[in-house]
């Protein structure tokens, strides 16, 4: 599977993850996130593949994770996924998948780890 970047254009970080990615020869399948959101599954997935749980792939500076109350410890892990998939601006950027492996690119030569 090629790389897949899940993508802000408007993040400077994920602007240069892509460079990085770019200037190895690497051209990842890119996912404008915000427009086309992750899927629970999908979501879920490469939580797993970060071994990350929800909370800590969340923006917690985000108003709409302060105005939904998603500090909450009692919140679920499906409910807090399904507030990420609902709310895409909540998902940390950028984050590259190989398949089987992702990381976040912060900073973003992390994302190099998967060439």
């Amino acid at each position: 599977m090629p790389i897949r970047l899940f993508h802000n254009p408007r993040c400077s970080k994920s602007r240069e993850a892509l460079a990085l990615l770019r200037e190895r020869g690497v051209e990842p399948d890119v996912v404008e996130y915000l427009k086309q959101p992750p899927t629970a599954a999908e979501l879920d997935a490469l939580l797993k593949q970060l071994d990350l749980e929800p909370c800590q792939l969340m923006r917690k500076g985000e108003a709409v994770y302060k105005g939904l109350g998603l500090d909450d410890p009692a919140l679920t892990r499906g409910a807090l996924i399904a507030a990420m998939v609902e709310n895409p601006i909540l998902i940390e950027r950028p984050i590259a998948t190989d398949g089987t492996r992702a990381v976040v690119g912060r900073p973003p030569e992390k994302v190099l780890e998967l060439l």
